[in-house]
């Protein structure tokens, strides 16, 4: 709040949007997160919608809980009990979702941050484009949009303003062997997708290359080089059927997305790869 020339206080644009309830009473609702839940991989029928009335910072946890609780999960069967588990690594995205409110473009009326689940995927975007080349989001110097947003998102522990949400949301995709994220830049929007479980087989070719230039980056940004036993894991191709990875890490040289970290090593067995700015 500030304080006007007559003694009274007024509430401030960052103030209403951390804080402020319902958002609607303040002009703000179209900057409400909006979560639609649809019947299958298309946007024909969608089953559940809700906009969010609740400033960023004091409804985020419960923002949060409503996804997690609209995500499908899977049934795993230990020793002797049936437990659920999420599909989706709930880190990556309060990542992806923290992302989208801290990054968007408020410049742009009649629209907002959307959630949308799908059969399959879950899509995250935001208006604005991003200020970063989005195949360097996971190794450049963090940038915000909107700075005292994201300084105020921080201070109560919704993001960490270091730059390392994507690598985080990347990695975490990895450990749960899932398709590579997938991050498109539209017109206005930018959206982020996070893909359910597919095994190797029913990955497309632009999901391996996607994912094998990614798993370069992550390797990269940790002081090493993507290899072909590296990339088998990433997969969980087995140790026996390293001409599958080769095959793959070739389809990705072709795409321009990496190179030989030595070009002069003519080893395919020992050759390591890193990302093409690199």
């Amino acid at each position: 709040m500030v304080r006007t020339v007559d003694g009274k206080y007024q509430i401030t644009n960052l103030g209403a949007i951390l804080f402020g309830r319902p958002l609607k009473r303040l002009g703000l609702d179209r900057k409400g997160v909006r979560v639609v839940v649809y019947e299958d991989a298309t946007r024909n029928r969608a089953i559940r919608s809700q906009d969010g009335g609740r400033g960023y910072a004091s409804g985020f946890n419960g923002l949060m809980a409503y996804i997690n609780a609209q995500l499908p999960e899977s049934e795993t069967i230990g020793q002797a009990l049936r437990t659920k588990v999420p599909i989706y690594p709930e880190v990556a995205i309060r990542e992806l979702v923290a992302n989208a409110l801290i990054h968007q473009d408020f410049s742009l009326g009649g629209t907002g941050p959307m959630v949308e689940i799908f059969a399959g995927r879950i899509e995250i975007s935001n208006p604005g484009r991003p200020l970063l080349d989005p195949l360097r989001l996971l190794d450049a110097p963090p940038r915000s949009r909107n700075e005292k947003l994201a300084g105020g998102m921080r201070r109560f522990n919704i993001c960490e303003e270091r730059g390392s949400g994507i690598d985080r949301v990347v990695g975490l995709a990895e450990a749960f062997q899932l398709p590579a994220p997938e991050f498109i830049v539209t017109q206005e929007h930018t959206i982020a997708i996070l893909y359910a479980p597919r095994s190797l087989t029913e990955m497309t070719r632009e999901d391996r290359i996607r994912a094998t230039y990614q798993h370069a980056c992550l390797q990269w940004v940790a002081k090493t080089q993507l290899t072909n036993a590296s990339l088998r894991q990433r997969f969980g191709i087995s140790d026996g059927n390293s001409a599958m990875a080769s095959r793959i890490i070739g389809e990705t040289v072709n795409a321009s997305l990496i190179k030989l970290h030595d070009p002069e090593n003519t080893s395919r067995r020992h050759a390591r790869y890193v990302p093409y700015w690199a």
